[in-house]
């Protein structure tokens, strides 16, 4: 455990989860195996709190996200008090719930921008997908909504083997909705995305056409429709500033109140996480030990101690190196130094190679019985290792 010498900035974003509860049974839904019931979930009051002292550390944005936000009653008005102290309010969304009459109601209370998922742009795909039946009429009527409301729209398509031929499609759909900004995210395995990692993940092949797609759309809307992009891990030879390094830019607060350094930190098994029912978050954010934990560079070993990207990638994600290694502090294997990079290639050729019919069948949808994924084989091979050169 390293403690910093001084007191770090304070964050950039506040993520509120403020439910588990949701709808829909995405199985790439990022949320923690062990998801919080609603009797556990913060009280109103408590939620208050917590937006005042963000705003007082110097927090500047908060994302209300979930589980499902709108299944939170008091949503309006946790809304209606981020604004009056001073947050941008930005609303991460499922759709399922969301009509004019909601929408007119978030708009009022000061919400500022909504972030709109979608699985598909087929009604069967996100049917399949999100476990859930009829969810793209829901989505559309929601962006409808949106539009009635005048609110700043992101449309986030989440990219898996399944849809990654439907890119221009996904264009479309969104230019359609009047989103102003597209993000064309592959999956990223954590929790029920890491259990479905064999039926989600892309092939090569795949990932290449979807990435000369989006710059060609770039291209071709550009002016009109901002695209992000954000490629699989598992065929990166660089890690990701995985929330823009541990302990440095956001603060999650999950539904019963742990004040995490990223989403799925509780999967690190040795970290204490402060509740914010016991602690301000200014206090949290300086002194925590699950925040210190990985903070700046000094907890780092070779080769990331030496490597002159340590404070661009801040050693990519802990989370995900827990998973992939069974070691929160090694390198993460998307770097190519790491000593398990191959290894991980070598996993995800093997399971986007797997027969779809078969994938298919080892499907396990959010809140379901749970399996475990299987770790990274021990074998490697230079063939794996060159198939993610480009990336």
């Amino acid at each position: 455990m390293i403690a910093p010498s001084s007191s770090p900035p304070p964050p950039l974003a506040l993520l509120a989860e403020v439910t588990h509860r949701c709808p829909m049974r995405c199985v790439y839904c990022s949320n923690p195996l062990e998801l919080v019931a609603a009797s556990g979930e913060l009280e109103e009051a408590d939620w208050l709190r917590v937006l005042s002292e963000a705003a007082e550390l110097g927090i500047l944005q908060v994302h209300f996200s979930g589980g499902e936000p709108l299944a939170r009653q008091d949503l309006p008005r946790l809304i209606a008090h981020a604004a009056r102290e001073g947050l941008y309010t930005n609303l991460i969304t499922s759709g399922i719930g969301l009509d004019a009459a909601l929408g007119c109601r978030l708009a009022d209370a000061g919400l500022e921008h909504v972030q709109l998922s979608v699985q598909d742009t087929e009604a069967t795909g996100v049917d399949r997908i999100g476990g859930f039946q009829g969810a793209l009429a829901h989505k559309r009527r929601a962006a409808d909504a949106i539009a009635a409301a005048g609110l700043a729209m992101t449309l986030n398509a989440v990219i898996h083997r399944g849809n990654a031929e439907r890119i221009d499609a996904f264009v479309s759909l969104a230019l359609a909705l009047g989103a102003r900004r597209l993000e064309v995210a592959h999956v990223q395995y954590y929790g029920w995305g890491l259990i479905n990692r064999a039926w989600l993940m892309p092939t090569i092949d795949q990932l290449r056409a979807v990435s000369a797609r989006v710059e060609a759309a770039r291209a071709q809307h550009k002016g009109a429709l901002v695209i992000d992009y954000v490629i699989p891990d598992y065929y990166a030879r660089l890690p990701k500033s995985c929330m823009g390094g541990w302990g440095r830019r956001f603060m999650v607060v999950d539904p019963a109140g742990r004040a995490l350094p990223c989403h799925a930190a509780t999967t690190i098994p040795d970290l204490h996480f402060t509740n914010v029912r016991d602690a301000s978050i200014a206090e949290t954010w300086e002194h925590a030990p699950a925040f210190n934990a990985f903070r700046g560079t000094a907890w780092m070993a070779e080769p990331c101690r030496s490597c002159d990207r340590r404070e661009l990638d801040w050693g990519g994600c802990r989370c995900q190196a827990l998973a992939l290694t069974g070691d929160a502090a090694a390198t993460d294997p998307a770097c190519h130094k790491s000593p398990h990079h191959r290894a991980m290639v070598e996993l995800a050729t093997r399971e986007a190679s797997a027969p779809p019919a078969a994938a298919a069948g080892d499907v396990t949808y959010r809140g379901s019985r749970r399996r475990r994924p299987r770790p990274p084989a021990a074998a490697t091979s230079r063939k794996a290792e060159e198939t993610c050169s480009g990336f």
